[in-house]
């Protein structure tokens, strides 16, 4: 039996997805996981504890749990295990993501030097230290700016500032975001710096693909059709195949392969953001691993044997070796809506699921805001109220039906009392 090694956060959404998908193949997942090593296997599956800012000690313990069962693949999911993982892969000596890549990925900073240094299509930057006064910042970067962390993902942290006035505000709301309890207990040193960057106007893009020893293997491009325009930067529809004319779809190819040799990133999935104008293509940044959450539900594949897959099923099968070559995204348009947070407040409930699912088109409606739950909006929160799934003959008629279902669902969102 084949042997993954599956890095992932103990909270993750994918984490079951792909445990069903490795069954279906008769591949079995090892998991290494940021639980606390002091407990017994809380969750019995058998998961290795790690600690993905710690990557030689947690090498070391990897090296000491497998260093006679060695696996045949390695897989990230989210961004903070991809540094983890990519070292892993060389312990093993699999084909993945360098460390050094992995790494330019996860940094902010380093994505744009590396952007610029080969001549890459990007906005302008600066780098500044939390203990900068925003202030004096001002005359350094050109308006409208965006204010973000450099190791956040999910449009976290991230808001658009159009002069002096938003810019210290936006960078006083970033500061105290970085220097909260939970980002300095991330000890990766990316809550350091705020990266301030020239907005970059037009449609955006999401593009999910597998590097193949540095060959690109497109599996879909994501259409976004909200306007994500600031001052925050919440992502909601995901919508394919793109409606984005052939040369476009073309561009945006050629500028996320560009882009992800300029990280140095080789081998493994991908998930790159872009932005595209009139003068050209934005690739944002590219990120070692797939797409996050419950996204991927929203994909189906199939290979000239009529044999249908997931993106999990996808990802393990290129994991150990094999070749995605006779692969294709099916021929429907689907679509996912990451159901957003509205407001502040403690979740109590939703009315109207029936209801939605109901609506044409729509595949599932999936609420995992839990009763009594804490929600916290972007750009300071970290997660959504759920999400729905759909499917239709065309990208047009799966827009329609995630926007019909979701103004189907009304959730019960009380205030919450202030922290002390």
């Amino acid at each position: 039996m084949k042997r993954v090694l599956l890095f992932a956060t103990t909270t993750g959404y994918q984490t079951r997805m792909f445990g069903e998908a490795a069954e279906r193949l008769g591949v079995r997942l090892v998991f290494a996981t940021d639980r606390c090593d002091q407990l017994d296997d809380p969750w019995w599956d058998g998961a290795i504890a790690v600690r993905f800012q710690h990557e030689a000690a947690s090498v070391d313990e990897l090296r000491r749990e497998l260093g006679t069962r060695p696996v045949d693949g390695v897989l990230a999911l989210g961004d903070r295990p991809t540094i983890l993982a990519a070292h892993a892969a060389c312990l093993f000596g699999v084909p993945f993501h360098s460390p050094d890549a992995a790494r330019a990925a996860r940094d902010k900073r380093l994505t744009r030097k590396r952007f610029a240094d080969a001549g890459l299509r990007a906005p302008t930057f600066i780098v500044a230290s939390l203990t900068e006064d925003p202030r004096s910042l001002a005359a350094r970067v050109p308006f409208p700016c965006v204010v973000k962390p450099t190791g956040l993902s999910g449009s976290r942290g991230v808001i658009r500032a159009n002069n002096e006035h938003e810019l210290v505000a936006a960078f006083e709301r970033v500061r105290r975001l970085l220097s909260s309890i939970e980002m300095r207990a991330s000890e990766d040193g990316l809550a350091s710096a705020i990266l301030i960057e020239e907005y970059i106007d037009g449609q955006e893009y999401a593009v999910e693909a597998v590097l193949e020893r540095g060959a690109l293997c497109l599996t879909t491009i994501f259409d976004k059709p909200d306007p994500l325009d600031g001052p925050f930067f919440e992502e909601t529809l995901y919508v394919t195949p793109s409606r984005a004319h052939a040369s476009r779809q073309t561009a945006i190819i050629g500028g996320v392969t560009r882009a992800a040799g300029a990280l140095g990133l080789s081998h493994g999935p991908i998930h790159a953001e872009c932005r595209v104008n009139a003068r050209g293509v934005f690739v944002l940044e590219v990120a070692a691993r797939p797409i996050g959450g419950l996204c991927a539900r929203a994909l189906a594949f199939v290979d000239q044997a009529a044999r249908r897959a997931t993106l999990e099923e996808l990802l393990l099968r290129h994991a150990v070796g094999e070749s995605l070559a006779e692969w294709r995204r099916e021929t429907a348009a689907s679509g996912v809506m990451m159901i957003p947070i509205p407001r502040q407040g403690i979740y109590r409930g939703v009315e109207g699921q029936a209801q939605a699912r109901k609506v044409r088109g729509v595949d599932d409606v999936m609420v995992t805001a839990k009763p009594d739950q804490r929600l916290v909006p972007l750009p300071e929160g970290a997660s959504y109220l759920g999400f729905i799934f759909a499917h239709a003959d065309d990208p047009s008629r799966v827009e329609i039906a995630l926007r019909a279902a979701h103004d189907r669902l009304t959730f019960a969102i009380d205030p919450a009392l202030p922290m002390l």
